[in-house]
């Protein structure tokens, strides 16, 4: 069994300049020799997988270096596939940010919307370059066992051993690592923390090597392949989770029923659908404080998100058992 490749801090970098006393010899210009060639470009996707709530949107954010993908610490944030793009040198990431796989609760109340979720999962990671398996630094719970045994065998896996400022010592995660290996042929051994820039960037430097060489999918600025009108519905769910927290139950959705673009101003009517009438109060709040503040708090978000004027207006309504409806589900925009 090889060692670990570990990742645990920069490689040094090296120095190949002159002795200060030496002359370097004169190179003649060469006037018919063609300039050298850059570096081909690279383009490849990324699945970014994992357990749910174990920091996978978090990670994505910080790779594209801006907001894309909504966080909250309710389980199951993300229930789409979210395309986050960035451009390095002649490097293109295209990493795709995927539902936490549901292991619980496939059948019952809100089965036919996990079960919509994890076929999602299954896709998103069908059709990469590389995955990035995403875990807590010095944990492995029975529910990542079972996300690893989904993962293909004819990807490289690399494992990123995410929250490694929680531990007290760096080096204790030494141990954890070597137990690793006999659990996967892991292509990388990637501790870090998706909160230090010097971590993010270090892992964009490893991946980098695994994209094929092949021309950009996009313009070297984009971020993501969504939509504003999807984006809308994405932060104005991250607040309604983050507002209401283990409050409200996890059936709960955002419907944009109108998006319009009027220069830099934009227009949007949303509705959050809920199973239950006394969910409804939840969202709404005492005298309507807390839809207000869901409200607020959306607006300024994609007003910093598109440096523009955002009017938007939320209701609420109730819609029993729309999470286990196929037809609902489709209609709402689950694939």
């Amino acid at each position: 069994m090889r060692p670990p490749r570990l990742f645990l801090t920069p490689h040094p970098n090296r120095s190949d300049a002159l002795n200060a006393d030496s002359t370097p010899p004169r190179t003649p210009p060469q006037p018919d020799a063609e300039a050298p060639a850059g570096p081909p470009q690279r383009c490849g996707l990324v699945a970014i997988v994992g357990r749910p709530n174990v920091g996978k949107s978090t990670l994505l954010n910080a790779l594209v270096g801006q907001k894309i993908s909504i966080t909250s610490k309710k389980a199951q944030t993300t229930r789409h596939r979210i395309t986050g793009i960035y451009t390095q040198g002649a490097a293109q990431f295209v990493f795709v940010d995927t539902p936490g796989f549901q292991m619980k609760h496939m059948s019952g109340q809100g089965g036919a919307l996990n079960r919509t979720l994890n076929r999602t999962v299954l896709s998103s990671i069908g059709d990469v370059d590389a995955v990035l398996f995403l875990v807590e630094a010095g944990r492995f719970s029975p529910e990542d066992a079972k996300v690893l045994a989904l993962l293909p065998a004819d990807k490289p896996v690399l494992l990123v051993a995410n929250k490694l400022d929680t531990l007290k010592r760096r080096q204790d995660v030494l141990p954890w690592l070597q137990n690793m290996q006999g659990r996967h042929a892991f292509a990388e051994y990637i501790p870090m923390s998706a909160t230090h820039n010097a971590d993010v960037k270090r892992l964009l430097d490893i991946v980098a090597p695994y994209l094929p060489e092949q021309p950009w999918l996009y313009e070297e600025d984009a971020l993501t392949d969504r939509s504003e009108r999807f984006l809308a519905g994405e932060m104005i769910r991250e607040k309604l989770f983050r507002l209401t927290g283990d409050e409200l139950p996890y059936n709960c959705t955002v419907v944009i029923d109108k998006f319009e673009e009027e220069g830099n101003l934009r227009r949007i009517a949303a509705t959050i659908v809920v199973e239950r009438d006394a969910h409804k109060g939840m969202v709404i709040g005492e005298g309507g404080e807390r839809l207000k503040r869901i409200g607020s708090e959306s607006r300024q978000e994609l007003e910093r998100l598109w440096d523009a004027k955002v009017f938007l207006e939320i209701w609420v309504k109730v819609r029993s058992g729309w999470a286990d409806n196929e037809a609902h589900l489709r209609s709402y925009g689950y694939e």
